[in-house]
């Protein structure tokens, strides 16, 4: 293996280390690798190129490229080091660009199967050779990323002290009532964050009234919040370059004794799965935790999506807590708890945060109330 430059940082050169022990195994010359998160994760460099191409070439046996639109080559020079930066401009052919820069003979290319569309292989092809074969990366990322640093924790804890901000932001706009509608909690949310720094939330905040609610993934809108009725919150932001996600569920009045049960169930499940969690339980029966207290009160068809996801540098990144793949628990794993109960033209209620595995439990990221408490 070719050492790497001592301009890098020690974290940077360990990284791209594993991946050119990735080449070596699998016999392939070089990456492409255009994901924005995984080209900071691996060098610091965060840009969106936006409909432009960036990309991280790294070789076998030869010093590592960056591949940029021009007018960032000058951003990547000052945030990293290490790498030898070239750009094209945008009358020029990208792919021809950097077959100009790749002096070598290449028949394999590791991308990211999860993040590269036709358009780039196809360009690759054009300059590479059509029988230019393609391997996977995806799944030696997903890995590198899976475990967090001791770094990356702490900067996960202040995107989640923003993330309680948040819900003390909207509990309190909610609660002046005034005939105040979703979309000012959202306004009112992300403007308090804007003159606190924060420039952009994780996701599209989500706060919905009474049953809208009942759509996980619904849109706030011009509605007022609805007396005596629940409301939830569902919101995080980016700090730092890492991300939050948490979901508290609120009332507005006085609940019926009907949502305030539901609301008990979700909390009940939170709670279990929350001190379930610790290294070498798997996924699945995390999920299965909180499933099978939503299931025995009778409400297990209208938990319909799975208990939780990944969460670091993108707000759901690997791995699936639930679903269809298994995995097992390491110390290190950040993801989320987040059941819920829909019940269309009803009541939606879900409790989520986010947590970082210990090596005898877990910890959670948010701290705000899970009771429901009334306003």
């Amino acid at each position: 293996m070719k050492s790497i430059t001592t301009h890098q940082t020690e974290d940077t050169m360990s990284k791209i280390e594993r991946i050119i022990t990735f080449l070596e195994e699998k016999n392939v010359d070089m990456t492409f690798i255009t994901n924005s998160t995984t080209l900071n994760y691996l060098t610091g460099l965060a840009i969106d190129p936006h409909e432009r191409i960036a990309g991280l070439i790294i070789f076998r046996d030869a010093q590592p490229m960056l591949f940029t639109p021009a007018l960032e080559v000058e951003k990547a020079k000052e945030k990293t080091s290490g790498f030898d930066i070239f750009g094209y401009e945008d009358a020029q052919n990208p792919w021809a660009v950097v077959r100009e820069h790749v002096k070598t003979t290449v028949s394999k290319i590791a991308v990211e199967y999860s993040d590269i569309p036709l358009s780039k292989t196809e360009g690759l092809k054009s300059q590479f050779g059509a029988s230019t074969e393609f391997v996977n990366i995806t799944p030696l990322i997903e890995r590198m990323r899976l475990i967090k640093s001791a770094d990356e924790i702490e900067k996960m804890k202040i995107a989640g002290d923003y993330a309680d901000k948040c819900f003390e932001i909207g509990f309190h706009t909610a609660a002046a009532r005034n005939g105040v509608t979703e979309s000012d909690i959202v306004a009112k949310i992300e403007y308090e964050m804007k003159r606190m720094g924060i420039s952009q939330m994780s996701f599209d905040t989500i706060v919905l009234t009474g049953a809208r609610a009942a759509n996980p993934h619904g849109v706030p809108e011009e509605v007022q919040v609805q007396e005596n009725k629940l409301l939830l919150f569902d919101l995080g932001v980016m700090s730092q370059g890492y991300a939050s996600d948490a979901t508290r569920t609120i009332s507005i009045g006085k609940p019926n004794d009907f949502d305030a049960n539901i609301h008990a169930i979700v909390k009940e499940a939170q709670a279990a799965a929350m001190d379930f969690i610790k290294p070498g339980v798997s996924a699945i029966e995390i999920d299965k935790v909180a499933r099978d207290i939503i299931t025995k009160a009778g409400y297990g068809e209208y938990f319909n999506h799975r208990l939780g996801h990944g969460i670091g540098m993108d707000c759901h990144e690997f791995p699936s807590i639930g679903g269809s793949e298994d995995i097992i628990i390491e110390k290190g794993m950040c993801f989320s708890n987040e059941p819920g109960i829909y019940i269309p033209g009803k009541v939606g209620v879900r409790i989520e945060d986010c947590l970082y595995v210990t090596e005898s439990g877990c910890e959670s990221f948010t701290h705000t109330n899970h009771d429901l408490v009334i306003y």
